[in-house]
């Protein structure tokens, strides 16, 4: 049901975090800018209120992990960025186009999970763990940014509201700022996904939580992949799902939270393409566009698993955790989309001239 709802507002509103990024840097257009920002700004109140109230162990969470792999949040970031603008949107993008019917994101969707699997467990993975995952620092307390002013004596949970509150006022600002721009999809379509994130911690962090299984007698996370509570992420699950695909008759593949995530993303962009006449097949017109598919669809695979998210997974779930490597991987994934934008320029600017 949560993917429904992310696809069905996804392909109502056209929430896109590459297109707000490239909206800035070409045309200097905000209004998906603010669209991301007010997500951003929602879930960051939507998940520390649940936090506050105990309602799930953030401790637990990946975002909120001791180990600050910082080296791979920077380097996989950029790669991520890099390739999601070669492959016209990050994977939730590209579930969302699949399901109105672009073959493109389709085959981007494949390619992704394909080196997803690689990256985890393939070809991609020693050279993931031995040169960027080694370039990690063990914190003493877990990364996010109440509990790292905690070690210099300040209060975490005030620190954490103040941060949610500063998150706020500047998305506020900026609506306020844009709003004779803004379309109402905009703003109420990021309102939407941001109310997503905290409902995912709600589901697998509370209600999939079991105090003492029966089998093991230990705390257990039921139907995530990683065993442990689980936010909103499009990259790993996709390589999951691949998975469960192939490998069927295994007991030990199952749909967990993200592939059914995913799943409905797929299906309510479908069903809200058919409700507005949106949904048209579309493919590569040419042999280029096929290649900057593909490889954007591997840079993807490979960075969004090696940054531990994507644009939702780190862009979105992870800042609203407040978490520094969150931080970090939207920094890499900012630089690395801007440099492909710059690059595309370019090489448009140099047709141009000949």
């Amino acid at each position: 049901m949560l993917g429904l709802l992310f696809g069905a507002v996804g392909q109502w509103s056209r929430f896109c975090v590459r297109g707000a990024i490239a909206d800035w840097v070409v045309f200097r257009g905000t209004s998906r800018f603010v669209s991301w920002m007010l997500a951003i700004a929602v879930a960051a109140i939507g998940t520390q209120l649940l936090v506050s109230l105990n309602l799930f162990d953030a401790t637990r969470a990946l975002a909120w992990s001791n180990r600050l792999t910082w080296v791979s949040c920077l380097v996989g970031g950029a790669i991520f960025g890099y390739g999601m603008v070669l492959a016209g949107g990050c994977p939730q993008r590209s579930l969302v186009k699949t399901g109105a019917g672009d073959l493109k994101a389709l085959i981007t969707l494949i390619v992704t999970a394909i080196a997803a699997l690689m990256t985890l467990r393939g070809l991609f993975a020693s050279p993931r763990v031995d040169a960027l995952d080694v370039w990690s620092i063990t914190l003493a307390s877990p990364q996010d940014m109440g509990s790292l002013a905690a070690l210099a004596g300040a209060p975490a949970p005030v620190v954490r509201w103040l941060l949610v509150a500063a998150l706020a006022a500047f998305a506020l600002a900026l609506w306020w700022r844009h709003r004779a721009t803004l379309d109402k999809s905009h703003w109420v379509g990021g309102i939407a996904v941001g109310l997503l994130v905290p409902a995912a911690w709600l589901i697998t962090g509370h209600w999939g939580f079991l105090a003492e299984h029966p089998e093991t007698l230990e705390p257990a996370w039921l139907g995530t992949q990683s065993r442990r509570p689980e936010g909103l992420s499009f990259v790993a699950p996709m390589g999951q799902a691949l998975d469960l695909l192939t490998l069927w008759s295994d007991k030990n593949t199952n749909a967990t939270f993200g592939i059914t995530a995913a799943l409905g993303v797929l299906i309510g962009s479908f069903v809200m393409a058919k409700l507005r006449g949106d949904f048209r097949l579309e493919s590569f017109q040419n042999a280029k566009m096929l290649v900057s598919h593909l490889a954007g669809g591997m840079l993807m695979g490979f960075g969004g698993v090696t940054a531990l998210g994507c644009t939702i997974g780190q862009g979105l779930t992870g800042l609203a955790m407040l978490s520094l490597g969150s931080v970090l991987t939207v920094g890499g994934i900012v630089a690395g989309a801007v440099a492909a934008l710059r690059v595309a320029a370019r090489h448009v600017e140099s047709e141009a001239a000949a």
